[in-house]
This record gives C-alpha cells, structure tokens and sequence, in this order.
C-alpha cells in the first residue's frame, strides 16, 4: 500500500509540473534590444475585438508591462505582438455505455452500447512576437489549455489570464 501511494504522490507531481504552454523562439536575437511593443493591426484577425480579444490584449499588456517594455504606437514598436485563438473540435465522450450480458463457465456472449459522444469547440491561444523592422517572428507561445464554449465568463477570464502570465515567464528567453 505504501508503494502504491508513493507512485501516485510522484505522478501527481510529475504532472504538476507539466508546462502549459510551448514556447520557441529565434535564438539568433538579442533580446534585450527590444524595448517597445504594440499590437500588430491584424492581432485577433478579426474586424471587432471580441470579449476573449479583449481579456488576452489586457493580459499580454500586463505582462510586457511587468517587463518594463513600452506600449507605443505600431509604427514606432520594436515588437508587434500578433495573437489569435485557433479553434480546433473534438469529440467527447460523456457518461456511459449501456452493457448487457449472459453466459455459464468460461463461456458467454455480452451486448453493449458505447456512451454518447458530442462535438466540442476549443481555442488555443497563440501569442507570437514579430520583430517589425524584418517582419519576422521572434518569439511564440501556444497553450495547451484551452478556452471552450461552455465555460464562465469569469472562468475564462482566470483562464486567460494564467495563460498569458505562464506564457510570459518564459520571455525573455534564457539564451544560457
């Protein structure tokens, strides 16, 4: 018994300390060269921001503000911050198979049902960091948490919100 609770204490914390995000970047940069930023005209890519658009350029402009980098206009920026929230589907399974069963010995026959699936939309958050003067990215991070449609607004602006700050913690990049 002791064993079996010492493996189950060491996967739970081997999954505690999962990243929730990716993050890659251009090691050829010098990072402490960039100063200012601004969100690229084509961040979200949309023609409105939307309520999630609006958490995320709340929470990235809280984050590179805690990096002390300078919101400016885009013309002036070192660094255009372009994000966008790419949706994927998949498919759930929720409750449970219906089964029945009969048979003598080592000998029987079974029926069964596989539980009901649906259909679920999810959104990754992607963040990536564009040198302006080479148009190139410099910097990415994507989620491996994602924002669906049934959660609270309040859930998702947590959500975001941990998202973006995991994200950051991780630029600038150790270069070591």
């Amino acid at each position: 018994m002791a064993r079996f609770l010492m493996v189950a204490l060491v996967t739970l914390a081997m999954a505690g300390c999962a990243s929730n995000v990716v993050t890659d970047y251009n090691s050829a940069v010098v990072f402490s060269d960039y100063s200012s930023w601004a969100f690229a005209p084509d961040a979200g890519n949309a023609s409105f921001v939307s309520l999630d658009g609006n958490r995320i350029q709340s929470a990235v402009e809280r984050e590179l503000n805690n990096k002390t980098m300078n919101k400016v206009e885009a013309s002036e920026a070192d660094l255009l911050v372009h994000w966008r929230i790419m949706e994927e589907e998949r498919l759930e399974q929720s409750g449970l198979g219906l089964g029945l069963g009969f048979g003598t010995g080592n000998f029987g026959w079974g029926l069964s049902s596989p539980p009901p699936v649906r259909e679920v939309k999810e959104g990754k958050l992607v963040v990536e960091l564009v040198d302006r003067n080479s148009e190139e990215v410099v910097w990415r991070a994507a989620s491996r948490r994602y924002l669906n449609e049934n959660q609270s607004p309040a859930t998702r602006s947590k959500l975001v919100d941990e998202v973006v700050a995991e994200m950051f913690t991780k630029y600038p990049p150790d270069l070591k």
